[in-house]
């Protein structure tokens, strides 16, 4: 493994338990379930679909990215893809997306369903782009290939890899606040999320031109 493929993985894990830390992208979601039902298994049942839905969206975002490296070479893709991103983060600091669901009582598909609009609204999927383009290139290096469109074995991986970094921050994060912390951590430690996304939305997006 060459250490471009190596700091790959690592910022994949990194953006997974970022993803997971976020209660906008699910763990909020989950100990809601658990305070409603009063029992902790209820927290548990949410994390499988909660991570499904954000796989999906992340799995969406690659595949979109392979379909136009069809025709896209890997540098101007790469333009498009920090474009998004900054537009994105531009648009979070004036317009907070925040999806409203009917109500708590939902089933697995509707859970699931609830992750991959919520991940894919508030750009998870394209947040993991620069990642995966970056691997493409560095594929291409080794004269392999010359776009994304060529990597499907590594955009499986790398959805892998992404989720099981989410689902443990996820879940962690859910059952430390569930069992331990309460809710009211979130009224004590008032942290303004949507700045923090917006600016890692914009940072990755300019990041994603001098990678």
């Amino acid at each position: 493994m060459t250490y471009e493929h190596l700091t790959s993985w690592t910022t994949l894990i990194i953006l997974g338990a970022f993803h997971g830390i976020n209660p906008a992208m699910g763990w909020l979601f989950a100990v809601a379930q658990g305070l409603q039902e009063h029992r902790r298994s209820a927290v548990l049942r949410a994390l499988g679909p909660l991570a499904l839905g954000h796989a999906l969206a992340i799995f969406t975002a690659i595949l979109v990215a392979m379909i136009a490296g069809f025709t896209i070479p890997v540098h101007y893709l790469r333009w498009l893809v920090a474009a998004v991103l900054v537009g994105m983060g531009v648009r979070c600091l004036f317009r907070h997306s925040h999806l409203r669901w009917a109500g708590m009582r939902v089933g697995i598909g509707q859970l699931t369903l609830w992750s991959f609009l919520v991940a894919s609204v508030h750009g998870a999927g394209v947040m993991v782009l620069p990642v995966f383009l970056r691997m493409s290139t560095a594929h291409a290096s080794g004269g392999l290939t010359d776009n994304v469109s060529g990597m499907p074995a590594a955009a499986i991986s790398a959805t892998m890899l992404h989720a099981a970094a989410y689902l443990l921050v996820t879940a962690g994060t859910a059952l430390l606040v569930f069992e331990k912390l309460g809710l009211g951590l979130l009224r004590k430690a008032w942290i303004n999320l949507d700045l923090i996304w917006a600016a890692a939305l914009a940072g990755t997006g300019v990041a994603t031109l001098v990678m």
